[in-house]
């Protein structure tokens, strides 16, 4: 399968998760996918969408909630993960397109379910990490939050952070300005 370089898909998860271990008798699963789109050519942000998935080995903890804002009646109403995987490529050609997310959580916690449910992933072997490309472009000894890489860029974060299709969104804003800096600085 060619590659298509005319978009960049931005994946931001949410997973259940709980304040301390995780209860025995449940497993950290995705209850949404976060997507946008971030246009090659003019670096804009083109979309963003939120997949909810049903959990099927663990439950939305009062934590969970108050993090997300995602409820348990909420996550009920969503798709199956193999359902949402099947989205992600039909509808945004996901295997053969470059994708990003935040830090390396992301594309582990695929790899881990995909894995667990015997799902073939949806995305393509080329993934940036935003969160390491940031740090590396401006010289830090450190990675940073996204929320940190926001305010350093002077970019209002939108929507409610800990919302996977809002975090994709200004995960797509991190990334369409490092583009844009190497783009003037081999233009120079």
């Amino acid at each position: 399968m060619a590659r298509l370089l005319d978009q960049i898909l931005i994946i931001d998860i949410e997973a259940t998760c709980w304040d301390g271990p995780t209860p025995s008798d449940q497993e950290s699963e995705i209850i949404e996918i976060g997507l946008a789109s971030l246009d090659v050519t003019t670096l804009d942000p083109l979309e963003k969408r939120s997949i909810l998935i049903r959990p099927e080995r663990s439950t939305v903890s009062p934590f969970c909630t108050q993090l997300t804002t995602l409820t348990q009646k909420q996550v009920d109403q969503g798709v199956s993960f193999s359902t949402a995987c099947a989205i992600l490529k039909n509808d945004h050609n996901s295997r053969g397109r470059t994708w990003a997310s935040y830090g390396d959580y992301d594309r582990r916690q695929f790899a881990r379910q995909c894995e667990a449910l015997q799902v073939t992933s949806p995305l393509g072997m080329s993934h940036i990490n935003v969160k390491n490309l940031f740090a590396l472009a401006n010289g830090l000894s450190h990675e940073v939050g996204m929320a940190e890489a926001l305010k350093r860029l002077d970019i209002p974060l939108e929507g409610t952070h800990h919302r996977g299709i809002d975090d994709a969104w200004n995960i797509a804003h991190i990334l369409a300005v490092l583009l844009t800096r190497i783009r003037t600085d081999e233009a120079a």
